[in-house]
Order: structure tokens, then sequence, then C-alpha cells
């Protein structure tokens, strides 16, 4: 599988992707511009990577100028056509403004940026501990939308503690029903607020990131 890697103006965990993708786990890695179009060197089988930042300064609403970037329209139709598509953070914000993710991210709930260690929990049961760093985290959809999302099981994460307790008390964020991360039904689709590729080297002690990259089918 290669990867893509989507660079705006303002992102700043690109390069922690990219070292994450290409010397943690030894993949190929292009770094794509925003204002460019072409995504022919990739397959459906590939995955394209929206990082961590701050797009465009977080003006407006996080993600809402960055979506309408020329890359990301051809993003949107690689997403169509079956390909993987990552959004980490702001990448995540970057999904839900282009509508290939429900919902959207509003300020924490604190209205504070947090940044530290917090744990997941994904549906099969198994807890990681990755970093978070935002401050417009929380995740928001009305209650119709986070019914379907939970019964077609497109939640992938949750937030919890070190035993995998589901409570609001473990939300750095106030998102609704302490969800971290979600899919699309057509399962290539995610977006997740937690950095795996923050947690993905021994050197810094944590590779829980890379069992996150497993798990979601980019390895």
């Amino acid at each position: 599988m290669k990867f893509g890697i989507v660079v705006f103006p303002g992102s700043n965990c690109d390069r922690d992707m990219q070292d994450a993708l290409q010397n943690d786990m030894n993949k190929e890695v292009i770094m794509l511009w925003h204002k460019d179009k072409d995504l022919s060197m990739f397959s459906t089988d590939d995955c394209i990577v929206l990082p961590g930042g701050f797009s465009f300064g977080d003006y407006l609403r996080c993600g809402a100028i960055a979506h309408l970037s020329p890359m990301m329209q051809s993003v949107i139709e690689f997403a169509n056509k079956g390909g993987k598509v990552l959004g980490v953070c702001n990448g995540f914000q970057i999904l839900c403004e282009s509508g290939l993710l429900p919902g959207v991210l509003l300020p924490n709930g604190n209205q504070q940026f947090v940044c530290k260690n917090i744990y997941l929990k994904n549906v099969a049961g198994n807890v990681y501990k990755v970093p978070v760093a935002h401050g417009d985290g929380r995740y928001f959809a009305d209650e119709k939308t986070l019914d379907a999302l939970e019964s077609n099981k497109q939640v992938i994460y949750y937030y919890c503690d070190e035993k995998g307790n589901i409570d609001k008390a473990f939300n750095p964020n106030h998102a609704v029903r302490n969800v971290a991360g979600i899919k699309n039904k057509q399962n290539n689709v995610f977006g997740m607020m937690p950095h795996p590729e923050r947690a993905a080297s021994v050197a810094l002690g944590n590779t829980d990131g890379l069992q996150i990259f497993k798990e979601l089918g980019l390895n």
C-alpha cells in the first residue's frame, strides 16, 4: 500500500505522519500539495492521508477552507471510487466539512486546547494509549446520525480509561457519546482526533499507533 499525504498551509503534523509511515512502517509516501489535483499515481488499494495541524489558520471553521482546495476535490473522487482516506485531527475536521464523514468537530467543551495522552477503545474491546492535541475536537452529530453510526458499527474509537471504561470523565473534549473516531458506511474513509502517528515509534516508548494503522487496514 502506497500513501499520499496532503499538505495544506498550516499543516504541522504532515512530517510526523510521513516519518511514521516511512520509517516505522516502511511504506512509500508521496507528499501532495493542496493546490495540485493529480492522484493518478495512486490506485484504490492505496491511501490518502489528511494530517493534523491548523489548515488555513483554522479561520471560519476548522477545515472549512481546506475542503475547498483543488486536491480535496480529487480526494473526494478517490474516496467515492473506493480508495482509502484517513483524516487525523485537522484531517478529521476536513473530512466532515467535505461531507465524506457525517457530523462536525466543535470547540472543546472546556474551551481550552488539550494536549496529552488519552486512551481509546475500539469495537473489539482493544484499548490504546495515544496523544491528542486539539482545540476543536468535540465530535457532534444529531441523535439520528449517532444512532445510525453506532448501529452500523461506524464508531471506530471511543474515549475511555486505561481499563477500557467508557465514560465522560475520560473524554478530553466533551464529544457526544465519547466518540473519538468514525468511518463511513463503505469502510474506506476514516477520521479520528487522536494522533496514531505520534505513537508509532519504539524510541518514543509507544507503538500503539501501529496497531491502529493495522486494524484500519492501512498496512
